[in-house]
């Protein structure tokens, strides 16, 4: 393939891998017409089915609910809460209100829920509906939907092999003051020959750092693909791990409906340390001991497809909620 085919094929891959919003918020629209009684009364036998499952699949899907949901005892609304009714697509962060709406609209309009939309650090003050928050053995207010799924959740298909993959670390991403771990790992490792790693943003004290962007076509062909965390969870580990590399990664800090803190460290992912000083000895490692590296990957991909049964994402969903609306008094 020439070099002017590859560029064209590079721009064809970009299409591929893109996740289009405004078909999302197309069909997202569209599904506002169809009257909510009618989810409504297939909750029930939805929720039923769970009865009609394995033992070992009730198993998994408890233990799914109970991770999301933590509560266990009753509590009391906020006064922010709001009726399932009055919620409303706004401007902003319409991805939450449409991903909320779609398991919501199977309950009564009546039922209240309090929520906090976008990148969540902290444990609300009372429980609430959220797409992320912090590991800790103290969250329980912090119930986790599968929320801002068009960003967070896409598993394309990489059709380049891991063997055929360049033995080179990789990463791209933005920079803000904030990102904190973003600056320090680029600061440490950028420039190294076995690291292609540069921010792509504008931030004058960082410009030195700087590269243009890559397509996740491009990234892949990289053995390594390093994943940091920005304001909450990092967008790329999903399909990091659902490709033929490796995510590279310290232990992570924040979750959603991921469940990010039960991958096991060098089992799902490379971890490496907080300063990142064993980067690139940890990636020779996996370089000498190719075997290694794959069964990382395989054991990725098998970790990634507990997500790929969306009748059984939709039956978790509901439970959590139902959980939410039977727990919560007045």
């Amino acid at each position: 393939m020439g070099v002017k085919n590859k560029k064209w094929f590079s721009k064809w891959m970009t299409f591929r891998y893109r996740n289009f919003k405004q078909y999302y918020y197309f069909k997202s629209a569209l599904k506002l017409l169809i009257p909510n009684f009618l989810y409504q009364l297939r909750r029930h036998s939805i929720i039923g089915s769970y009865l009609k499952k394995s033992s070992d699949e009730k198993v998994y899907i408890n233990k799914r609910v109970n991770y999301y949901i933590k509560l266990n005892s009753s509590f009391n609304r906020s006064n922010q809460a709001k009726q399932l009714g009055e919620l409303k697509p706004g401007k902003k962060q319409r991805t939450y209100f449409f991903d909320t709406h779609e398991i919501t609209r199977y309950f009564p309009n009546d039922n209240y829920i309090d929520f906090e939309f976008g990148d969540i650090t902290e444990v609300p003050p009372h429980p609430a509906i959220v797409k992320s928050r912090p590991i800790s053995d103290s969250n329980q207010n912090s119930v986790l939907l599968n929320l801002n799924k068009i960003r967070h959740f896409t598993f394309p298909k990489d059709i380049t092999a891991y063997h055929k993959k360049k033995d080179l670390l990789v990463w791209r991403g933005a920079f803000k003051t904030v990102h904190t771990q973003r600056i320090k790992f680029v600061e440490k490792w950028f420039g190294h020959p076995q690291c292609n790693v540069a921010h792509v943003s504008k931030l004058k004290p960082y410009l030195h750092w700087r590269k243009p962007k890559m397509n996740m076509y491009e990234m892949l062909q990289y053995k390594f693909v390093m994943v940091i965390e920005g304001y909450d969870v990092a967008t790329s580990l999903k399909w990091v791990m659902a490709s033929n590399s490796v995510a590279v990664m310290p232990k992570p800090n924040y979750e959603t409906w991921f469940m990010e803190n039960t991958l096991i460290p060098d089992y799902h992912y490379i971890q490496v340390k907080d300063d990142y000083s064993d980067v690139v000895d940890k990636m020779n490692y996996y370089i000498e001991n190719p075997d290694k590296a794959k069964a990382i990957i395989e054991n990725a991909h098998e970790y990634i497809n507990q997500f790929r049964n969306k009748k059984r994402e939709r039956l978790i969903s509901l439970m959590v909620l139902d959980k939410y609306f039977k727990l919560q008094g007045n």
